[in-house]
């Protein structure tokens, strides 16, 4: 593993066809666009890909679909912690890990509940990795069924196993965030990701693997900029004008999400169509406006920073 490259994981959104069916179609020329922006790996069925609104099969299926076509290019991470018992996840998490991912990742929430305390979560852990036989795996503090953060104690506890080599961290406050990262700092396995955009530059210069954020379904380029330069001495101007930028932006995108992200997309020139299981209603003109307004500064970021943009008349599909 290179242990000093910093590397953008988008959370891949899924397109619907016209009776919200997965239109793999469109997967494909998301994945070709991705990796035409500079991307390192992929996490597949994710929230961003509306998990909780697609049936088991579905999440196999849209899963085996993005590792048949990515071909071994970079790495793959799929949420597999599904099922009502302890047993039924693992059970999901062989058969998905046999879909051909380098980790099966493991929702936060999914083992205790909101008034459980943290012996129980670690009890469960416990049983979910005697369950699993030596499969990769990866947490994820997942903002549903509600959103389980980790302490820094109990993260160490889990990387203590030696069973994670994944970490999507939803912490927010950067506070916790380098604590996490301490606790992680001399373990050679785990790729810590952050999730929140405005933490980007921060987490990236506190020693955080990369970043997998929504945001990266929007401007893919620009993130791939953040993880490539955040720690580059020569560039720290246009690092903290880009941050300040990408925080300024980022409540914005995230309302009405992820409608907002394919018509972000479908501006973007992909064939991916407004239509969503999770988020049922179209989106505003006002809202329409303002993603319009958030592309016209997308350019303007990259003029700036001499990105070329992703010409997606260009790709194959």
């Amino acid at each position: 593993m290179n242990t000093t490259e910093k590397k953008f994981v988008p959370v891949m959104i899924t397109p619907f066809n016209l009776k919200a069916e997965i239109d793999l179609d469109a997967v494909s020329a998301l994945i070709d666009f991705y990796l035409a922006a500079g991307v390192k790996g992929f996490f597949a069925n994710c929230l961003s890909s509306e998990m909780y609104s697609i049936t088991e099969d579905e999440r196999l299926e849209l899963t085996k679909h993005v590792v048949q076509y990515v071909n071994g290019r970079v790495p793959i991470v799929a949420t597999s912690s599904f099922g009502l018992t302890i047993q039924d996840k693992a059970e999901f998490t062989k058969k998905i890990y046999d879909a051909g991912i380098d980790a099966g990742i493991l929702i936060t929430g999914h083992y205790a509940k909101v008034e459980d305390n943290d012996e129980v979560l670690l009890r469960n852990f416990e049983t979910m990795l005697q369950l699993t036989d030596d499969i990769p795996l990866g947490l994820y503090e997942c903002p549903a069924p509600y959103k389980r953060i980790l302490s820094a104690d109990i993260f160490k506890t889990l990387l203590d196993t030696n069973r994670f080599v994944y970490h999507k961290d939803t912490s927010i406050e950067l506070e916790q965030v380098k604590a996490k990262l301490a606790v992680a700092k001399n373990n050679n396995t785990l790729e810590f990701y952050d999730a929140h955009t405005p933490n980007a530059m921060y987490s990236l210069q506190m020693g955080a693997k990369g970043m997998s954020s929504i945001s990266g379904n929007f401007y893919p380029e620009i993130l791939v900029w953040m993880c490539n330069n955040a720690t580059n001495p020569d560039k720290q101007e246009e690092v903290r004008w880009l941050q300040s930028e990408l925080t300024r932006v980022d409540p914005l995108i995230h309302i009405a999400y992820p409608m907002s992200a394919k018509y972000f997309l479908q501006k973007r020139g992909l064939p991916v169509r407004t239509i969503s299981r999770a988020h049922a209603l179209a989106l505003t003109p006002q809202q329409k406006g303002t993603l319009d307004e958030i592309y016209d500064n997308f350019l303007s970021w990259c003029n700036r920073l001499q990105i070329e943009p992703v010409h997606t008349n260009e790709l194959a599909y």
